[in-house]
């Protein structure tokens, strides 16, 4: 037999929408309703027995320290970014980091002991605050937020939390300076240690040879000298001048130095020139009375021993006067008498002739002092250079240690500073409050229970729709076979419509038997007739090519509703005017006869034994066409053996000269072959399919055992399978 392969071309598939989803929804509503079921009463218990929620916030403004420096762009991009962005995700780990909540913990403890770190990880949330501008732009304040049934405990938490982020801040800050200056603080002690070491070298130099600087001090020395040498010079010329003064001042004195010293100094004394004066009074009056009296005369006598005491009061004046300036030996009693008796212009060159010799003798002795000093400045400076050296040796040596002690504190400090601008600084912008309760709210658990349970029970509907390959809508059927969908049969109504009178008539039944009338086939043809029509017109359309004369209804199980549907293709037959024989194919379990109530003693299986002869047929005509109807007759004991023999192929191309259209309704196609002998026979082959009963597993098998006939279509069955209606 010609197979149609255009008939088993796979057909697309569609991909699933909303309409099959909530198809699915639908067919599995005891399912999501159930769930619910368990799920709200569970969801409403607890949200009345919740205890009261109270929340405190606090807020943290997380922000880089990197900060241009003013010193120069290179050191700012050394050191330092100001277009560095803050890590926030980051920032948010390190703020619930273990570390953190444990040091967290330990504080909180003493007045919460029984507070572990998971109640703070799951009670505390922290998260990235964004600016109300409708973009989403994130701000640099972290919201942490803590939960609790204490309005006092959740403050206390975010208190604690607060001093923790606080001090580890502080103590990152510390901490990257004390590994930033870490070689820098290393190097220090040696540092000044070394330079301590070279300023007392260089002390113990100093004192030694008590100088502060030699090289200084040798200048200073150098120029002294010369200074000294030059005054010396100037002496010995002020000398010589005041020295010819003094030797011209003599000459016209006539007097040696002495005497005109001595005389200066007796001209100048008032007690001695009175005394000098009385005296030469006493001589006077003394030198008259001689020349009136004798030696011996008491007046006489008198005035010389007033004499002798005038010149011993005078001569003590002399020595007072004089003081440490000796007298000359040779002087007379009239030499002592006569010094001081200078007149005005000799006591002039002897007062200018004392003064040239004061002067001669000042700077005979300034310039001897500067000869002194000079010789003692020659050996201070003879000894200089190797001082020098030496201290050559020890200044640079304290300059190093000094520079290499100032540039590490320098860089102590430059880096400290640049450490400082580094990292991210945590601020408290606005420090926890008292809790404030947030819930419960009841509504809200009901409504989220409700939303839960719809959730599973839409899971649990979709997961049994999953593990469950039953066939639910023509669709599905379509994407199961790789034959057309010729149609759709509607399903039938349970209970019984207000009909109008359908003329449906007797049917001819073969081997002369009485015309019975079917009351049940009005309401099957009222219901199913307008389906019915359009599939057999998909079967003409599908093979317009050739003509089917024989067709057989099938199904992959029993009770797919093929019995009704040959009934029902028939009668569509019948009324495009064409001859319609239907045989009642299923010889195990035959029930075309029982539906129709139609006596069953002849039929199909005495026809192929050869018990009865194919009888003439008696027209009928419900609505204008007619049709026979062949029973299967008794049960025989091998029907494949007898749907598989000659006479069977004979018998249908017989019928098929006497009718338009012969329909075979044969038994199920799975456990038994009886279906695949009589497709054999025929032009093409119908399956059945009933929606919400056969499975995709159940096609399978029978789709490819009869991939090798022309199989024209399959037709989706959404009928009742009320006992009613089904007629297989």
């Amino acid at each position: 037999m010609a197979v149609n392969d255009s008939n088993l071309q796979v057909t697309a598939e569609t991909d699933a929408g909303y309409g099959q989803l909530l198809a699915v929804l639908l067919r599995r509503r005891f399912w999501l309703l159930g769930v619910l079921c368990l799920i709200l009463p569970i969801t409403i218990l607890r949200a009345l027995r919740k205890p009261p929620v109270y929340e405190s916030s606090m807020q943290l403004l997380v922000e880089s320290n990197y900060q241009e420096r003013p010193d120069g762009i290179e050191a700012a991009r050394e050191f330092a970014d100001s277009s560095v962005k803050v890590d926030y995700a980051t920032q948010l780990n390190l703020m619930q980091s273990s570390k953190l909540m444990q040091k967290a913990l330990d504080l909180l403890k003493p007045e919460y002991p029984q507070i572990e770190i998971d109640d703070i990880n799951e009670d505390l949330s922290l998260e990235q605050l964004e600016k109300d501008d409708g973009l989403g732009t994130k701000l640099g304040i972290i919201e942490v937020n803590y939960s609790g049934n204490d309005p006092l405990e959740t403050q206390k938490v975010l208190q604690v939390m607060q001093k923790v982020y606080l001090d580890y801040n502080l103590e990152q800050q510390k901490l990257r300076l004390s590994e930033g200056l870490a070689f820098i603080d290393k190097q220090l002690p040696e540092a000044r240690q070394n330079l301590v070491q070279a300023e007392a070298a260089l002390e113990k130099f100093r004192k030694s040879y008590n100088l502060i600087d030699p090289t200084k001090q040798a200048t200073s020395v150098s120029i002294t000298i010369e200074s000294i040498k030059s005054e010396r010079q100037k002496i010995r010329a002020d000398y010589q001048e005041t020295l010819a003064s003094y030797n011209i001042r003599q000459q016209q004195l006539e007097l040696s130095p002495q005497d005109a010293l001595i005389s200066s100094r007796l001209s100048q004394s008032n007690r001695y020139q009175a005394l000098l004066n009385e005296l030469q009074t006493t001589e006077l009056e003394l030198a008259q009375q001689r020349t009136t009296f004798t030696e011996e005369n008491p007046t006489v006598q008198k005035l010389q021993e007033q004499r002798n005491r005038q010149l011993t009061l005078l001569q003590e004046e002399v020595e007072r006067v004089l003081g440490g300036v000796p007298l000359p030996s040779n002087i007379s009693e009239k030499g002592l008498l006569q010094e001081g008796q200078l007149v005005e212009s000799d006591q002039k060159l002897a007062e200018e002739l004392l003064t040239l010799q004061k002067q001669m003798l000042a700077l005979q002795a300034r310039d001897q002092s500067l000869a002194k000093t000079e010789q003692q400045l020659g050996g201070e400076l003879a000894r200089l250079p190797k001082l020098i050296a030496q201290y050559n040796r020890l200044q640079p040596e304290v300059e190093i240690q000094r520079a290499t002690l100032e540039r590490l504190l320098e860089a102590q400090q430059k880096l400290g500073i640049e450490i400082a601008r580094g990292g991210f600084n945590w601020q408290v912008v606005e420090a926890p409050e008292l809790g404030e309760q947030t819930g419960p709210n009841t509504k809200v658990d009901i409504l989220l229970g409700v939303v839960v349970g719809l959730f599973l029970g839409g899971i649990a509907a979709f997961v049994r729709e999953a593990v469950d390959d039953v066939i639910h809508t023509p669709d599905d059927l379509k994407k199961q076979v790789a034959v057309p969908l010729l149609g759709i049969v509607p399903k039938l109504p349970l209970a019984s419509a207000s009909l109008e009178t359908i003329s449906v008539g007797t049917i001819n039944l073969p081997f002369d038997k009485k015309q019975l009338t079917a009351p049940s086939l009005k309401q099957t043809v009222y219901w199913l007739r307008e389906s019915l029509d359009l599939i057999y017109k998909n079967i003409q359309l599908l093979n317009s090519n050739y003509e089917i004369s024989s067709l057989v209804v099938t199904s992959a199980l029993a009770g797919e509703g093929k019995s009704t549907l040959s009934m029902g293709l028939a009668l569509s037959a019948a009324r495009l005017h064409q001859r319609v024989l239907l045989i009642d194919a299923n010889l195990r379990n035959p029930t075309l006869h029982l539906q129709l109530d139609l006596p069953n003693e002849e039929g199909l299986s005495t026809l192929l034994t050869g018990e009865t002869a194919v009888p003439s047929s008696i027209s009928i005509s419900p609505s204008g066409p007619n049709i026979d109807i062949l029973t299967a007759g008794p049960i025989p004991i091998d029907p494949v053996m007898l749907l598989s023999s000659p006479r069977m192929k004979k018998l249908v191309a017989e019928f098929e000269q006497m009718y338009d259209l012969v329909i075979l309704d044969t038994s199920p196609i799975l456990g038994k072959v009886d279906a695949l002998e009589a497709a054999s026979c025929c032009s093409g082959i119908v399956m059945v399919g009933r929606i919400n009963s056969i499975t995709q597993s159940d096609l399978i098998e029978p789709m490819a055992m009869l991939s090798k006939f022309n199989v024209i279509g399959i037709i989706a069955n959404e009928g009742s399978e009320a006992k009613d209606w089904s007629l297989d």
